[in-house]
């Protein structure tokens, strides 16, 4: 039985592991300042699933207070296809929805495939916009 629980001292290093090992990480984002500052702002969270002794998966999730974000959701890949992914979307959207999200949002990166296909079976959709951006930290 997996048990679904907010991110504890000490989970740091577990965590980013097992987004390195799905390939969530980019040489540009620091993965460990990511979940720093997710974990002092009091409008977001990371959620960890347990299993095995150890972290199985992940999903960070903010509310900016317009809209809810989906990041960081990653699942061991010798756990996949047993609806983990599901529990944890489930899970990030209760969250929200506490915090008075009105709307879910997430990126995917356009050549994921396997990505998009698994939040469209859960009932995402393709949103009509274009994701414009411009680094401020210099990189």
């Amino acid at each position: 039985m997996n048990l679904i629980r907010p991110i504890a001292d000490g989970d740091e290093a577990a965590v980013i592991a097992l987004w390195s090992a799905c390939g969530l990480t980019r040489p540009w984002n620091d993965p460990a300042q990511d979940l720093r500052l997710a974990r002092d702002t009091a409008t977001a969270t990371i959620l960890v699933a347990t299993g095995d002794d150890r972290i199985i998966g992940t999903v960070m999730t903010g509310f900016e207070g317009h809209r809810g974000w989906v990041y960081y959701l990653a699942v061991d890949p010798a756990h996949r296809g047993a609806g983990l992914g599901r529990l944890l979307m489930t899970a990030a959207e209760a969250w929200l929805k506490a915090q008075g999200a009105p709307k879910l949002q997430l990126m995917v990166r356009a050549d994921n495939a396997a990505a998009l296909g698994f939040y469209e079976r859960l009932g995402l959709e393709r949103q009509d916009v274009v994701v414009l951006g411009r680094r401020l930290d210099g990189r």
